[in-house]
């Protein structure tokens, strides 16, 4: 998959709502400026996020970068697997409540 640049003039939501989407903008580059996160883990927590998400195109950027930052296939795979057991859990938790009294 290729890493396209979008000019800000063609970003949908800056034009739509200047504002708030400045404000994304702004909160989306802050997150990826050195922090106590290595860019490797950052890469592989935006991957894990996007696959749960099922962002086809973000989990390929992400992935391709999570290796390009020295993340393994293994730990790729872990991260996989362990996002889709906590999206799985979740599911299952998330109206457990209403589940439990509905299914016994």
């Amino acid at each position: 998959m290729e890493n396209k640049k979008i000019a800000k003039d063609d970003i949908w939501y800056l034009k739509q709502s200047p504002k708030l989407g400045a404000a994304l903008q702004h909160f989306t580059l802050t997150c990826r400026e050195k922090s106590v996160i290595d860019n490797k883990t950052r890469e592989l927590i935006q991957m894990a996020v996007a696959s749960v998400s099922r962002c086809a195109h973000c989990t390929e950027s992400h992935l391709k970068k999570a290796i390009e930052a020295g993340a393994t296939r293994q730990e790729v795979a872990e991260v996989l697997l362990i996002a889709s057991m906590q999206r799985a859990r979740t599911e299952l938790s998330w109206h457990g409540e209403f589940f439990q009294a509905e299914l016994g």
